[in-house]
C-alpha cells in the first residue's frame, strides 16, 4: 500500500524572530529599531501576518495526510520523499534556496506577505492551500517545469541552483582562471585566461535578478532564456586586460549538452547557488568546475 502523501511546509525566521534572537527581549529589540528609524510595530505585524499564513496553510492540509514543517536553516539536513508535496510559505527567495534540495516533488509556493514579494515563484494565497494540495499530489497537476542550473568539479562535487552559481573569490581578490565555452556568435572557441571578480552563470528563472543586472549594465545583446528553456546565461563580471589574460569571451549562452568550464588558477575560489555563501564548493589551484543546465528541473504548481 503506497503512502499518504506529506505536506512539508518550508518556512523560514522573520525579521522579528532574528530580532528577539539577537536582542533578547520586544523591548531591546524595538529601541535598537527606533535608534535607525523604523518602527517594531511595523516589524511584529509582518511576522504576524507570517504566522497566520503557516497556520492557514497547516490547517489547509488534508485530515488523511502527514505533515511537517522544515526551516530554512534545516533545509540541508532534511529528507524529502518522493510522496512529499513542498509547501513554501515565504518570499520567492525561500523557493530558490528549496529547489536544489528536490528530486522532481511538486512545488506549491505561499506569499506570505503579499505586496512585498514580486510573485514570480509564490504564486498563490494562503486561503488557496485548500484546493491546491490535493490538486499538487494528484495524476493531472500541471506545473512548470523551470530550469536549474548544475556545478560540476573533476573530483565529484556538485551543487544546484535554481537561479544562477557564481564562482569567483571567496573575497575581495581577484579570480584567475581559464575559460573554456561553447563557440558561437563568430568566437573561435578557443579557451582563454582571464583575470576578473567572477563568473556568474544563470537561468530563465534567474534572469530576473542578478544575471540581468549584469545583462543591463553592459548592455549585452544576448537574448535571456525563458524560466522553462533548457538554456543558460553567463557573464564575465569585470574581466581585467593584460599580457597574459584577456577580455574577448565575457559572455554568451550555454544550451543543451554543452557545458562553460573553468580551470582555477588561484589558490582559492568558491562556487555558491543562489546568494547562499554558507554552502559552497572550494575549488582549489589547478581544479576545473563545470556549469551547465541540471538534470533536475523544479516543479512548480501554477
Amino acid at each position: 500500500m503506497s503512502l499518504a502523501p506529506r505536506a512539508v511546509l518550508v518556512h523560514r525566521r522573520t525579521e522579528y524572530e532574528e530580532l528577539l534572537a539577537r536582542h533578547g527581549t520586544h523591548g531591546q529589540a524595538a529601541f535598537f529599531l527606533a535608534a535607525r528609524g523604523r518602527s517594531a510595530d511595523e516589524v511584529r505585524e509582518r511576522h504576524e501576518r507570517t504566522r497566520r499564513a503557516l497556520a492557514a496553510v497547516a490547517g489547509a492540509v488534508p485530515l488523511t495526510w502527514r505533515q511537517t514543517r522544515v526551516e530554512r536553516a534545516d533545509l540541508d539536513r532534511f529528507l524529502f520523499g518522493p510522496e512529499d508535496v513542498v509547501v513554501v510559505v515565504g518570499q520567492d527567495g525561500l523557493v530558490a534556496n528549496t529547489a536544489k534540495y528536490l528530486a522532481g516533488q511538486p512545488v506549491v509556493g505561499i506569499d506570505a506577505d503579499p505586496g512585498r514579494n514580486a510573485g514570480v515563484l509564490v504564486r498563490h494565497r494562503p486561503g488557496d492551500a485548500r484546493r491546491l494540495l490535493p490538486y499538487a499530489a494528484g495524476p493531472g497537476v500541471a506545473a512548470d517545469e523551470l530550469t536549474m542550473v548544475a556545478a560540476a568539479t573533476d573530483d565529484g562535487q556538485r551543487l544546484l541552483a535554481l537561479n544562477e552559481i557564481y564562482v569567483g573569490p571567496p573575497g575581495h581578490q581577484t579570480a584567475r582562471y581559464t575559460l573554456d565555452a561553447p563557440a558561437g556568435g563568430g568566437e573561435d572557441g578557443a579557451p582563454e585566461a582571464q583575470a576578473s571578480s567572477g563568473v556568474l552563470a544563470g537561468t530563465g528563472t534567474g534572469a530576473t535578478g542578478w544575471l540581468r543586472s549584469l545583462w543591463e549594465q553592459r548592455s549585452s545583446g544576448l537574448a535571456l532564456p525563458g524560466p522553462a528553456e533548457p538554456r543558460l546565461a553567463w557573464f564575465v563580471r569585470e574581466a581585467w586586460p593584460s599580457p597574459t589574460t584577456g577580455t574577448s569571451r565575457v559572455e554568451g549562452l550555454v544550451g543543451p549538452g554543452q557545458g562553460l568550464r573553468l580551470t582555477v588558477e588561484s589558490d582559492r575560489l568558491v562556487a555558491f547557488g543562489d546568494g547562499v555563501e554558507s554552502d559552497a564548493l572550494d575549488l582549489t589551484w589547478g581544479q576545473t568546475v563545470r556549469l551547465a543546465v541540471a538534470d533536475t528541473r523544479l516543479r512548480l504548481v501554477g
